[in-house]
């Protein structure tokens, strides 16, 4: 028996004699929730005129959810500054008035545009958990300019998603030392279990005039504002009935005219299609595309990778959004292996193996909640076959079943399947289908200082069913001043997601974090906290002989300005199986493979308070870079003209020192980002991207109007550039109608 093998069984017993542990001891941290606060929520006839002002005398006889905590700089006072909700209701409206003290003096705001970020705009957010599953909620913020957001949280408050978009209002009045904003928000929007006559509910503010933020409900500054382990409660005077979103029709039309420069070719499409979105049930929603069109949809930012593996991306498609968690969260938390990634579908490898845009025929969507224990979500979308290129179609499936468990953990099972329809010259057996199954196991405890997932998942291809594991056991403890971290991964060689995100495979991981936080009394700083961090991977077809290793050593720093800044220090080890170039450059001698490079780099990171209307930051990593060195500067700049316009400049420079025979690498990368609000329903956004290594110059610039409530006029114009002659490369002008009908 070899030497890594005795050391395997060891490191593997741990493994067995770990999880075991740690699932016997979380499985029980799951208890009854509790709720600290509660307001009545008073049933009306009358009628609230939406005006910002909040002057009808029945607002007078509401119940005042007051006396709010400070969550930050610190959570051991109450709010400095007054914040009062009021909650009322019909019998089709939603009522929420709230009046807000301030500091004289300007407000922070940085846009008009629907769907704003919060650390720089002053804005009161709601948060209801209308299951009071306490992973869950709807959530809706105003600013004093009575600018809107809406989206879905997820994950027990972590995950948090303002793509989202349902029909309500606001309205706000602005004076020197207080804010008044009126919301109503049609019950025909929310899901919610019929008869219930309590949700979970927590309103929360921003007030980055004076670098504060506060929660009705205390929440502990370790966790995020955006948790939902901490709520009240609303209590309505009579239940409610059935929810009954209507039916709602969103039909595009779409004129697109393109020309490829490097192919001379023009091109000009007329196109129409639209989604559906129907109501099932008091918790269910079910969306149909057909012929969907995402012209419109912001392009991705530019980065460097200077990894051996994938980038994930973020979803930004409109269609993949509502209950996406449902569907994406199953598999690995630090996105090491999962089994479905909605970005993979509309792409597909032409016969040449590069990846290119598939057109999607239509698809169906059924998901929400069964009940207030059960999740349910189908998802099936058919591609279409492009004989010139050798694609297939293909049906994309998933489904998926969670159940809660406790106060907030749940657990889920799932179903992945790629399909071929048809029966292609072109396609091999071993490509007429993949299957992923498996189930998971989301720890959240009542305090959420407990959190975590064990999951185990297996692939099925034609001719290969043995084996193709993929699993995680991890948990996080996050008390007051600790944050602690233990992760075990296995995913084995042949285990193979079509439809997800699986950087590597043949992989076993162990992990571990610990950090402490400080809460300084006085000074600038708001809190610091040291950590150290370890991983390791070992190749199990490669008799578990170990291949990487980063061990960090960091300190973090929160100002009680809201700037943030790290120091760390990391020793790497990369043993290369095969050779490789970390420089990407064409023709470039690889290092060799079949042995391992250790190298140390020192990394700072500094962000300013972002509440400012100038804001700045910079990064810096200097080191070794496997046999050479490398040095890496960041910078970024940010210009608010209040409240109509923002401007942004970020600067990348890698800089790679190889030893001879081995390839240099200069690597810069250049953004930037202009958002021009001209009222509450006229947007102007410009994204311009260079990279050298890319040798391209990028524009995408989208005029919106929204003429009526979620609906959109769009105008979208693409330009690129070779960077060397500075010459027309792909050029793309479309314009795009949708309109969302109730009916």
């Amino acid at each position: 028996m070899t030497e890594n093998r005795i050391i395997y069984r060891w490191k593997y017993s741990r493994f067995r004699m770990i999880f075991s542990g740690l699932l016997i001891t979380v499985c029980g941290l799951s208890f009854g929730q509790s709720t600290s606060k509660q307001i009545t929520a008073k049933l009306i006839t009358d009628n609230i005129v939406l005006d910002g002002l909040m002057d009808e005398t029945i607002w007078q006889t509401a119940e005042v959810a007051g006396n709010f905590q400070q969550f930050f700089p610190s959570d051991q006072v109450e709010a400095q500054y007054t914040t009062e909700v009021r909650v009322l209701y019909s019998e089709t409206h939603l009522y929420v008035g709230i009046y807000a003290e301030k500091a004289p003096g300007d407000y922070v705001v940085s846009t008009l545009k629907r769907d704003f970020g919060a650390l720089t705009n002053d804005n009161i957010s709601l948060l209801f958990d209308t299951f009071s599953d306490g992973t869950t909620a709807y959530f809706f913020g105003v600013t004093p300019y009575g600018v809107l957001r809406e989206g879905l949280v997820s994950e027990g408050g972590a995950a948090f998603n303002n793509t989202w978009d349902i029909k309500w209002q606001a309205e706000a009045s602005r004076y020197d030392d207080h804010f008044v904003i009126e919301v109503a928000i049609p019950f025909t929007s929310l899901k919610f279990p019929e008869g219930t006559s309590t949700w979970r509910f927590r309103p929360c503010r921003w007030n980055n005039q004076s670098n504060q933020q506060d929660s009705w409900v205390k929440v502990p500054q370790q966790q995020l504002l955006s948790s939902l382990a901490d709520m009240g409660e609303l209590i309505f005077e009579k239940p409610l009935g059935e929810s009954r979103m209507p039916i709602a029709l969103i039909p595009y039309i779409n004129i697109l005219a393109d020309k490829n420069y490097g192919l001379d070719e023009s091109d000009t499409q007329f196109k129409t299609g639209g989604d559906a979105k129907i109501s099932i049930g008091n918790g269910m929603n079910l969306d149909l595309t057909l012929n969907p069109d995402f012209s419109n949809v912001e392009v991705d930012d530019i980065f460097t990778n200077l990894t051996r593996f994938e980038v994930r991306l973020p979803e930004k498609r409109q269609f993949f959004i509502d209950n996406s968690d449902l569907f994406e969260n199953f598999g690995n938390t630090f996105n090491e292996a999962k089994p479905f990634f909605s970005r993979r579908i509309g792409l597909a490898r032409n016969a040449e193996g590069n990846l290119i845009q598939n057109d999607i025929i239509g698809g169906v969507r059924l998901s929400g909640k069964l009940n207030k224990d059960w999740r349910l979500g189908v998802l099936n979308i058919q591609t279409a076959k492009d004989e010139a290129n050798e694609i297939a179609s293909n049906n994309n499936m998933m489904l998926a079943l969670q159940r809660k468990v406790g106060a907030r953990s749940n657990i889920g099972v799932f179903w992945v399947n790629r399909q071929v329809m048809g029966d292609e010259g072109y396609i091999t057996p071993e490509d007429n289908f993949n299957r992923v199954i498996g189930a998971d196991y989301n720890l959240a405890s009542e305090d959420n200082n407990w959190n975590g997932k064990f999951y185990l998942h297996k692939s099925f291809q034609p001719g290969d069913n043995t084996g193709n594991f993929s699993s995680q056991a991890t948990v996080t403890y996050n008390p007051r001043k600790w944050r602690i971290t233990e992760d075990l991964v296995y995913i084995d060689q042949d285990f193979t997601a079509d439809l997800g995100f699986v950087p590597r495979t043949d992989v076993l991981k162990w992990g571990n974090g610990i950090q402490h936080i400080f809460y300084p009394e006085n000074g600038i700083i708001n809190t610091h906290a040291p950590r150290l961090l370890t991983i390791v991977y070992w190749r199990p077809s490669l008799d578990y002989k170990k291949t990487d290793h980063r061990y960090t050593g960091s300190w973090e720093f929160a100002f009680r300005d809201q700037a943030t800044a790290e120091f760390s220090f990391t020793n790497n080890y990369i043993f290369l199986t095969a050779p490789f170039d970390p420089s990407r450059t064409s023709g470039a001698i690889p290092l060799p493979g079949d042995q391992g490079y250790t190298f140390n780099q020192a990394s700072i990171e500094y962000t300013s308070n972002n509440t400012s209307v100038f804001t700045y930051g910079a990064n810096a990593t200097i080191g070794q870079f496997f046999n050479g060195n490398i040095t890496a500067l960041g910078a970024q700049f940010g210009f608010r003209v209040q409240p109509k316009a923002q401007f942004s400049l970020r600067l990348d420079y890698n800089g790679i020192r190889l030893p001879d025979p081995y390839a240099d690498a200069n690597i810069f990368f250049a953004t930037f980002r202009s958002d021009i609000t001209f009222s509450k329903s006229l947007f102007w956004n410009t994204l311009v991207q260079y990279s050298n290594r890319q040798e391209n110059l990028g524009i995408n610039s989208r005029l919106q109007w929204r003429f009526a409530p979620l609906s959109d006029l769009f105008l979208v114009y693409n330009d690129n550039y070779f960077t060397e002659t500075f010459a027309p490369r792909f050029r793309s002008i479309n314009l795009k109608l949708t309109y969302w009908l109730n009916i």
